[in-house]
């Protein structure tokens, strides 16, 4: 095998790992969509249908495009931020092993939230409950957008409201830390946000049809399953790599 070669297919070997963290990010996106509707539906009817009544169609549904773009623009300066951190901390310290303990972390939280997202068990609410330190100081500048007097506004009320605790955010923003660098945890964290769009973009009679889909239980164990394989996996490759 030439040294080309072999250069090839250590890159490829990199890639890859990133590439199942975007598409198995997305799809917790996804599936936790329910979860996001219950938590965020309400101030996105408010944003589509605000009290402006000579608004048209359009400038509604870019306002509501605008607010989750927002949202997402948040979970990735998260990822990055947090993402980040912890690669300069473990560098600074020396001690790459502690990337894969912060996997083994996150593939346990991924575990609770498989749990939270089947109603089986509501652990993941004592995250949330940490979060409030935080978003009790960015709540009072993010209400201040409200009600919305121009689309644009909608993005940075997004990118405010996108800081609300939600376990779901937290979990997925653990496993986007043990990424190794800030690029690769926004990376993560922005597949996640995308995965959420399909079900944030909608309003109205479909939002409350979507919202009886995502709560049927039949939905919420296939989900719950799913992520109990994601969190089975994270978990495995890294014992592997401790070993």
């Amino acid at each position: 095998m030439s040294q080309l070669t072999k250069k090839k297919n250590k890159k490829l070997k990199k890639k890859t790992p990133m590439i199942n963290d975007f598409i198995a990010a997305l799809f917790i996106g996804l599936l936790g969509a329910g979860h996001c509707l219950g938590m965020c539906s309400g101030i996105a009817s408010a944003i589509t249908f605000s009290n402006d009544q000579n608004q048209s169609k359009l400038s509604s549904y870019t306002s509501l495009l605008l607010y989750n773009l927002g949202r997402v623009s948040s979970y990735s300066l998260a990822g990055a931020i947090f993402a980040g951190s912890s690669s300069a901390l473990i560098i600074f310290f020396g001690g790459k092993e502690a990337l894969i303990y912060l996997r083994i972390v996150a593939a346990i939280l991924m575990l609770f939230l498989a749990l939270y997202i089947s109603r089986l068990w509501f652990g993941l609410l004592a995250l949330e409950k940490m979060g409030q330190f935080i978003w009790q100081f960015i709540k009072p500048i993010a209400q201040y957008f409200l009600p919305l007097k121009h689309p644009s506004l909608a993005f940075p009320l997004g990118f405010l409201w996108g800081w609300l605790p939600c376990g779901l955010v937290y979990s997925t923003l653990s496993w986007a830390a043990s990424s190794g660098s800030a690029s690769n945890g926004a990376l993560i964290m922005l597949a996640f946000g995308l995965g959420t769009l399909p079900a944030m973009l909608t309003v109205g009679s479909l939002t409350q049809q979507l919202k009886f889909t995502l709560n049927h239980r039949y939905f919420r164990y296939g989900s719950g399953l799913l992520l109990t394989i994601f969190a089975v996996h994270t978990f495995y490759v890294a014992i592997q790599q401790l070993s």
